[in-house]
C-alpha cells in the first residue's frame, strides 16, 4: 500500500447539527455585506467570506493553527517596509500572483505573455538612452539586449516606454542593499521604428528573500526559494495593454527544477548567446572579458483585450 500523503488526510465526518450551526454562521456573515453600495466590493467580500469559511470547515482548522496563521501574517507585516513587500512575496510563492496575471492577461493573438511583477520594482528608475547601460555598477557579466516593440498586427510602437530591472550576479537587487544605490534598473523608449537596445547583466539564479516568514514557510514545506534566472520588463504604450513580464535564460537548470514563484513560460525562455573576450560589441563598447547577447521582440495586445 502506498504511504498516505498529507493531502489524503481524512477529516472526521461532521454531524448534521454541527454542520447546520456552521452554515448558519456563514450565511449570517455573508448577509452582513448585503447593504454594501458598491456591487463589486459586495461581490468580493461575500465571495471571500464563503471561501474563507469553507476552508476553515474543510480542514477543521484548530485554534492553535488559527493563532499560528495570525502570527505568520503579523510577522509578514512587521518585516514589510518601503524596500521589501513580504505580502507580495507570499502571493508569489502561493501562485496567487500568477493566477491573477492569468485572469487579467488572457492570450490575445501573438501578444507576449505576461508573468509576475515581483516585489522589487521601483517607479522612479533613471532614464537611459537607446544602447545605454542599466547596470549602474552592479556586478555581473555584461549582456546586450535588443528587440522591437510592435502591436499584434506587426506595426511598430514608437516611443513605447520600457522599464527593465534585475538582480546582480550575487542575487541581490539594488534595494536590498543599505547604501541607497540605484543599479540594475532603468527605463528607456523605443525609437521611431519600435526598436530598442540596452546593456544589462546576464541573469543568474537567486533565492527570493527567505529570512522572514515566507522563507520559514517554504522551509517547513520542503520548497526551494530559488528563482530561475530572469530579466524583468514592463512595457507601456498608449492604446495598448501594459505588459509586465520577464525573459528567462535557456539552459538554466533551475527552469527544470522549478521557479519558486511559478513565473516561467516557455515562450519567455530566450537564448543568451555567450560571446568570447574580444568579440566586437554591437555599439563598439570596449570590453575586456566575455559578454552575452539576447533578443526579445515584444508584442503588445490592444488595451482592454
Amino acid at each position: 500500500m502506498p504511504e498516505e500523503t498529507d493531502t489524503a488526510l481524512k477529516v472526521p465526518a461532521v454531524p448534521a447539527g454541527q454542520a447546520a450551526v456552521e452554515q448558519s454562521l456563514v450565511d449570517t456573515v455573508v448577509a452582513s455585506f448585503d447593504q454594501t453600495e458598491d456591487p463589486r466590493l459586495k461581490q468580493l467580500m461575500q465571495s471571500l467570506t464563503r471561501h474563507l469559511h469553507n476552508f476553515i470547515r474543510e480542514v477543521r482548522l484548530t485554534e492553535e493553527e488559527w493563532n499560528a496563521g495570525i502570527a505568520f501574517l503579523t510577522a509578514a507585516g512587521h518585516i514589510t517596509d518601503d524596500s521589501r513587500q513580504e505580502f507580495i512575496l507570499l502571493s508569489d510563492v502561493l501562485g496567487a500572483s500568477m493566477q491573477t496575471i492569468a485572469v487579467n492577461n488572457q492570450a490575445h493573438g501573438n501578444a507576449t505573455e505576461a508573468t509576475v511583477f515581483g516585489p522589487f520594482f521601483v517607479s522612479d528608475a533613471p532614464e537611459i538612452p537607446l544602447g545605454g547601460d542599466i547596470a549602474g555598477g552592479a556586478a555581473g557579466q555584461p549582456c546586450w539586449v535588443e528587440g522591437t516593440v510592435t502591436d499584434t498586427g506587426g506595426h511598430p510602437v514608437p516611443g513605447a516606454r520600457i522599464e527593465v530591472w534585475e538582480a546582480d550576479e550575487d542575487g541581490f537587487y539594488d534595494v536590498q542593499y543599505a547604501d541607497d544605490r540605484i543599479a540594475g534598473r532603468a527605463h528607456l523608449f523605443a525609437d521611431e521604428e519600435g526598436k530598442y537596445a540596452f546593456w544589462g547583466l546576464t541573469p543568474t539564479p537567486y533565492p527570493i528573500p527567505h529570512d522572514g516568514p515566507v522563507g520559514k514557510m517554504l522551509e517547513a514545506t520542503g520548497r526551494s526559494p530559488v528563482r530561475a534566472s530572469h530579466l524583468h520588463f514592463m512595457v507601456t504604450a498608449e492604446g495598448l495593454r501594459t505588459l509586465v513580464t520577464h525573459i528567462f535564460v535557456e539552459g538554466d537548470p533551475q527552469i527544470d527544477v522549478g521557479d519558486s514563484v511559478f513565473g516561467v513560460k516557455e515562450s519567455l525562455i530566450k537564448r543568451f548567446e555567450p560571446q568570447a573576450p574580444g568579440t566586437p560589441t554591437p555599439d563598439g563598447r570596449n570590453l575586456s572579458g566575455g559578454w552575452a547577447r539576447t533578443r526579445f521582440d515584444i508584442v503588445l495586445a490592444p488595451a482592454g483585450a
